[in-house]
């Protein structure tokens, strides 16, 4: 029972939960990008592959900048060259998405995985280019906690003491709601992914409109998975993201297509990773480490087939529109 003592204390709950925020950071950008992308109709399946094309471009851009700015202006400006890195790598990753699957019209599933095998593939040959077999690093993202509020008890260094690059997505998030369902274009959007006969008769331009949610959908994941390597980890790594972009496009469903939820179901994933680390620190014998490791995958699984999703996915999800 004493084993166990460190897991009842308040610092230890507060902890598990300042950084389970922090660590849904990736998926959340990623599943916001999803949303975006099957409101229009198409699906991307290759969310690993870009986000694993935005940590690259997003650790190089960083390193970059560390090594030929000044010290002083390196540190402000090196993390933020990095997520614009990551979301111009998010971008021609949209980019090849969105001419294959809404020009080419091939099928989607396939381009989807067709992604992933690009991303694994061009990032290692990259970095190894790049650094060789040195483990490079740099200086990740730090804290920037709210004056006044950082201080108050368990919110504070919960939702008030994160890095810039939390606020950020929690920004975009807002940002996103209002889009799909504020917005003239958001209501394009829908209508493409709903029934696009119907909104190329009322004027909507579909294969423009797909086009624009697929890059924005790309750019949103790739700076998801520049926020991994920018601002959490300082490191990059052959296959880093470690699943995060299927584990994104399950949240997409699970959240019912709506942005609100899908922060619920990364802030799961975020808090499950954060346990497992937490647990590895305590070292329990009778807990073994691969079980550990599981641990955050197979509880957002659980969750997501405890909670079928009873919202309908876009009608035209998935099917290219041939105009007649």
């Amino acid at each position: 029972m004493s084993e166990l003592e460190p897991l009842l204390t308040t610092s230890f709950l507060v902890g598990v939960l300042a950084a389970g925020v922090r660590l849904a950071v990736p998926t959340l950008l990623a599943a916001l990008g999803e949303i975006v992308t099957e409101r229009a109709g198409v699906l991307n399946l290759g969310l690993e592959g870009v986000m694993l094309a935005g940590a690259l471009a997003g650790f190089m851009a960083t390193s970059w900048a560390e090594h030929e700015l000044p010290a002083a202006a390196a540190v402000g400006v090196a993390p933020w060259l990095g997520l614009g890195a990551g979301v111009l790598a998010g971008l021609a990753m949209g980019l090849l998405m969105a001419v294959l699957s809404v020009s080419l019209r091939t099928d989607q599933v396939v381009a989807g995985i067709m992604l992933v095998a690009l991303g694994y593939g061009a990032t290692a040959y990259v970095y190894r280019e790049a650094f060789g077999s040195l483990t490079a690093r740099i200086a990740p993202m730090g804290p920037a906690p709210v004056p006044g509020l950082a201080e108050l008890p368990v919110l504070g260094p919960v939702l008030f003491a994160q890095d810039p690059a939390t606020y950020l997505s929690l920004a975009i998030l807002a940002g996103v709601w209002f889009l799909l369902f504020r917005t003239t274009w958001g209501l394009a959007i829908r209508a493409v992914g709903e029934h696009p006969a119907a909104a190329d008769t009322a004027g909507i331009d579909v294969s423009r409109t797909r086009y624009a949610a697929v890059l924005v959908g790309g750019a949103l994941t790739g700076l998801g998975g520049a926020a991994l390597t920018v601002a959490q980890l300082g490191i990059f790594a052959e296959g880093i993201t470690a699943g995060r972009g299927w584990i994104a496009v399950a949240l997409v469903i699970f959240a019912r297509w709506r942005p609100g939820l899908a922060l619920a179901g990364a802030l799961l994933f975020g808090c499950a990773t954060a346990l497992q680390f937490r647990l590895q620190a305590l070292n329990l014998p009778w807990l073994p480490y691969e079980a550990l490791l599981m641990l955050p995958y197979v509880l957002t699984l659980l969750v997501l087939l405890w909670a079928r999703a009873e919202g309908k996915a876009p009608a035209a999800l998935g099917a290219p529109y041939v105009k007649n």
